[in-house]
């Protein structure tokens, strides 16, 4: 009897590793397909850890029980290393230097609006404080920010265009936005670039609806007589709202209700991946036209293994990847494996360093990387 129960455990488990294996080489496949035909597939690409994490288990696990069954999963291991190797940064612990390397420090963070926009003293406008002394400490010559608010004119409201030009100094900048405020007066809300180099030429493009009101904008920056153009964007993103986060809990928690809660969910879910593939493929385009090398700073609202990583990163660096460790989460809510915003840059850049601050004053990290010009 019990040999019986041990055989139909084995099998059990054998069935489950080919189950998992399989989904997690679809998840594999996610980069290579197209989001607006496969929507649900690039769902598995959001789920990848904790597929790569059964899979290597099922790998432990038969190495002890069953050797011959671990090929399986050694096997599935081998045709997912390009997805895993972009999970990863496995290089060799270092502590980043206050003092820059390089020629010359970029930093990108997703802001969310400073958390606070009108001019008060309350908690959200101390924490609006804290974020512009991180970003003074950081000293970079580049600032890639999104989720920007700036109101001209009006005292009541933060005119954070200035504040960052006068208190932080950065006499250069260049910015693409949207107003979305009261009609008496303007409110814009969007992606922009600061720089404390000259910023010699500078563009910007609005995705086609029915995505949602983001734009593409960039900069043409001068460094010792080196131009190179730098892209920043915020692709769009899931749009959950405090109601959808509390209906993931009721899933996690598996309450009454699992596939009411999923439906809203998965239609939002589905609606950001079609119109972020269009947003992709324009935004790759326009970077194939650059005359010059290119970078690109932004919050993708995708993880790595997606079309859209490996779309606009093609074969740029990854500079959390060159001098990162770890997973490197860079959104602080729902899941620790969620990796979304990113720093590129042209092969023909040096990565010299990278850090990514982990401070909770937006709900994204932000992230920092000192670079080498191109040879001549």
């Amino acid at each position: 009897m019990a040999s019986k129960f041990r055989l139909f455990t084995r099998r059990f488990l054998l069935l489950c590793n080919i189950i998992v294996v399989a989904v997690f080489l679809l998840a594999c496949l996610v980069p290579y397909v197209s989001p607006s035909g496969w929507w649900f597939l690039s769902i598995l690409g959001i789920g990848f850890p904790f597929l790569l994490l059964f899979v290597i288990v099922f790998l432990v696990w038969w190495l002890v029980v069953k050797r011959k069954y671990a090929l399986l999963s050694g096997i599935a291991l081998l045709l997912g290393l390009k997805s895993i190797s972009v999970f990863f940064a496995l290089n060799f612990p270092g502590k980043f230097t206050t003092e820059k390397k390089g020629d010359f420090r970029i930093a990108t963070w997703n802001v969310a609006r400073f958390v606070e926009m009108k001019n008060n003293n309350n908690k959200g406008s101390q924490t609006r404080l804290k974020m512009f002394d991180l970003l003074k400490e950081q000293n970079a010559d580049i600032l890639c920010l999104q989720e920007f608010v700036h109101v001209d004119d009006n005292p009541e409201w933060y005119a954070n265009i200035n504040d960052i030009q006068t208190k932080l100094n950065y006499p250069y900048y260049t910015y693409t936005y949207y107003n979305d405020g009261n009609p008496n007066f303007v409110l814009k809300n969007g992606t922009i670039i600061f720089s404390r180099f000259p910023i010699v030429d500078s563009g910007m493009i609005n995705f086609p609806r029915p995505s949602l009101r983001e734009g593409l904008v960039y900069a043409d920056i001068k460094v010792k007589d080196q131009i190179f153009r730098v892209f920043s964007t915020h692709l769009q993103s899931f749009q959950l709202r405090q109601d959808d986060y509390d209906k993931i809990s009721k899933i996690k928690e598996g309450e009454d209700g699992i596939v009411s809660n999923s439906k809203t969910i998965f239609a939002k879910m589905k609606t950001a991946i079609v119109n972020r593939q269009i947003q992709t493929d324009i935004a790759r385009k326009i970077m194939d036209d650059s005359p010059y090398p290119v970078m690109f700073c932004g919050d993708m609202n995708d993880v790595p293994n997606s079309y859209t990583y490996f779309t606009l990163r093609g074969n740029m660096n990854d500079a959390f990847l060159e001098k990162g460790r770890g997973i490197g989460r860079t959104f602080a809510s729902l899941s620790p494996t969620l990796r979304i915003d990113y720093i590129l840059a042209d092969k023909s850049f040096g990565v010299k360093q990278f850090r990514r601050v982990v401070k909770n004053y937006s709900d994204h990290y932000l992230l920092v990387a000192d670079m080498q010009l191109p040879k001549k």
